[in-house]
């Protein structure tokens, strides 16, 4: 009984220790293998002891992660030294900051040229160089901060919308308005539907999958395509009858009164080619609202005057 004894836990003792020594060498292989240093490279460590609190800061963003997980001594051994250059030059001076490349008071060009180093490819930043912000001297470091960000997805400075309302004061108060697209409750984003990075659509929109008006993107039931299609929609889109960010009328309408707003178009007006009221309408009571018969005037499939 005794040499079983022995036995059992000559083999356990034998077990734990093979266990052991497989969960070490698997630690050993997920450890990145160490760099070998650019000339002037310093790494990361050195920067801590001056900069405690960005380094800190730092640690905690995507920008140090992919510096680790990327195996080439540029950026693993980098990190600070990625965005900020070689920083042998700047210890060895004892701090002295023309030693080293500093973000602090750079031109928007310097600071859109350094970032877009890593952030050029891909759609989401591929036409910032065109975009609005670009040409308003808007740089990358207005919105985000790598070091002090207030909002940890993206590194941005402020959340939205207080950080977009900063530059579009104007547009605040529209989503005040009784019917108005969701920003403030924040269900959407103002970077739902624009692209702040650069559009090829007018005031950098995106565009929905089918490169359609991003309207189209949620509203997918006005989408189509329709056998009879209304000509506003295709041609001049949805803001042609629709304030997109609020309004006081239902619908987001540009018009308190839905007649009105059809009248713009459908009035007789001879050689422009668009259909008016016919004589029978004659906008008394009964008639008012072209939409209790024009009830599909998003496009149909049945009708081309858009009935029900």
């Amino acid at each position: 009984m005794t040499s079983i004894r022995f036995l059992f836990w000559r083999r356990l003792v034998f077990v734990i220790a093979v266990v052991g020594l497989v969960a070490r060498a698997s630690a050993q292989e997920k450890q990145p293998a160490p760099a070998k240093l650019p000339p002037g490279f310093i790494g990361s460590g050195s920067c801590k002891d001056c900069h405690q609190e960005i380094y800190k800061n730092f640690a905690t963003t995507p920008h140090w992660k992919i510096a680790f997980d990327k195996r080439d001594a540029a950026t693993v051994t980098g990190q600070c030294e990625s965005c900020h250059g070689p920083g042998g030059e700047h210890v060895q001076s004892g701090g002295d900051p023309a030693k080293i490349v500093s973000f602090k008071g750079a031109s928007a060009d310097k600071i859109t040229a350094a970032c877009l180093t890593c952030h050029q490819y891909g759609e989401e930043h591929s036409n910032f160089l065109r975009s609005a912000h670009k040409s308003n001297d808007v740089n990358c470091l207005d919105c985000h901060s790598p070091h002090h960000y207030r909002q940890p997805q993206y590194l941005l400075v402020k959340p939205q919308p207080q950080l977009c309302y900063a530059c579009h004061s104007e547009i605040k108060p529209d989503f005040a308005k009784t019917f108005h697209h969701r920003v403030d409750e924040k269900l959407i984003k103002c970077t739902d539907c624009h692209n702040q990075h650069g559009s090829f659509v007018n005031t950098q929109l995106r565009t929905a999958a089918s490169q359609d008006a991003v309207c189209l993107k949620c509203h997918v039931e006005k989408s189509g395509p329709f056998v009879f299609e209304h000509a506003p929609q295709v041609t001049e889109g949805c803001t042609s009858c629709h304030v997109p960010h609020g309004s006081a009328n239902p619908r987001l309408l540009k018009r308190s009164n839905v007649n009105l707003l059809c009248l713009e178009c459908h009035t007789v007006s001879f050689g422009s080619g668009v259909r008016g009221t016919p004589g029978y309408h004659d906008q008394a009571a009964q008639f008012q609202a072209c939409t209790l018969c024009h009830a599909n005037l998003h496009g149909s499939n049945f009708n081309q005057f858009f009935f029900k």
